[in-house]
């Protein structure tokens, strides 16, 4: 594992950030999809292209992302937890406060935005946690467009809070129930469910994954959490951070913020998590993500000995929706 994280590391400094004409950053990327979803590949890069340079499009979004969305988000200033760890200044962007409760309403905004330019009615998305789903439903009902979001009947056992969310928003929650029943084989009927009626649904993908232009897309949609907090970190303290933390999954809150920074890879435990997420609860008043303790973990590991640098960590989202599963693990907490 630790030679793979060596030699990903050295290959992102290779990199471009710019795709080429066939979708590839470097050796990675591309567009191997089925012939039947070619042409709606091609009419997405081209929609998207448009959109981009589009000072209409642009205007709204930013519009929404700022009057409806929250942002920008803080970017806080941890003193009890940097105090209490005794090396380096921790920072939070605080993408836990954007409505919906995660940074995941940057690309459903952006994505939902363009199938209605598209004249796409039919969103359908795949969600493992839940909030990719949650803010994919959030914007269909701002929107009034249809939406079935896919999601694993494990996950749906696990995130019952966020099934519950979707459903309250409108969104048809299609459970499926092959292979391990999670993200995976959700991602799959959701892939499906595209090919069979390509013709009038858009298929709101919320990682950093899949066909060119959907990376490209979904790092667009989220660099401003990057650009923010380059600029405030500027603002407030005069200088960059010496590092910058973000959990990866799917990845989309990882490029967000690394994309205005130089990337670096690792790994936490979850035990490590969830002692980082009872810290944080407990110095700042933040119960984080379960996703995002993991970054938190990592830069509780390295504070001590990094006395006098900058960390900044992307509190991606907020814990509401893992409160079942912190309780799983903190008995000792839920009296009875």
């Amino acid at each position: 594992m630790n030679e793979f994280l060596q030699a990903a590391k050295v290959a992102l400094f290779s990199v471009s950030a710019v795709p080429d004409a066939g979708g590839h950053f470097g050796p990675y990327g591309g567009r191997y999809v089925p012939e039947v979803l070619m042409a709606p590949i091609e009419e997405l890069e081209k929609a998207y292209l448009e959109a981009r340079e589009d000072a209409a499009f642009q205007a709204e979004l930013s519009d929404l992302l700022r009057n409806y969305a929250g942002r920008p988000t803080p970017l806080y200033f941890a003193r009890r937890l940097s105090e209490q760890l005794g090396g380096a200044r921790i920072w939070l962007k605080r993408e836990d406060l954007l409505h919906t409760g995660a940074h995941k309403i940057n690309n459903c905004l952006g994505q939902a935005l363009l199938a209605r330019r598209m004249g796409k009615r039919r969103i359908i998305a795949e969600t493992g946690a839940g909030q990719h789903g949650v803010g994919t439903a959030t914007v269909c009902a701002l929107l009034g467009l249809e939406c079935v979001v896919y999601m694993g009947e494990e996950d749906m056992r696990r995130q019952s809070l966020n099934v519950f969310r979707m459903r309250m928003l409108g969104a048809k929650v299609q459970a499926v129930t092959s292979g391990s029943r999670t993200l995976k084989d959700a991602i799959s009927e959701a892939m499906r469910d595209w090919v069979t009626n390509v013709g009038t649904t858009h298929y709101l993908l919320g990682s950093v994954l899949g066909a060119h232009p959907y990376p490209m897309m979904v790092r667009d949609f989220h660099k401003i959490i990057g650009e923010e907090a380059r600029r405030q970190i500027l603002e407030s303290a005069g200088r960059l951070p010496a590092t910058v933390f973000a959990c990866v999954g799917g990845d989309s809150n990882a490029i967000g913020i690394f994309h205005a920074f130089l990337p670096e890879y690792t790994a936490a435990s979850d035990t490590a998590a969830l002692e980082a997420a009872r810290t944080l609860s407990r110095t700042e008043g933040i119960i984080p993500a379960l996703e995002s303790s993991h970054a938190v973990a990592e830069a509780i590991r390295r504070a001590p000995g990094a006395a006098g640098k900058i960390f900044i960590v992307n509190l991606s989202g907020r814990g509401d929706k893992d409160v079942d599963i912190y309780r799983e693990n903190f008995p000792e907490l839920d009296s009875k």
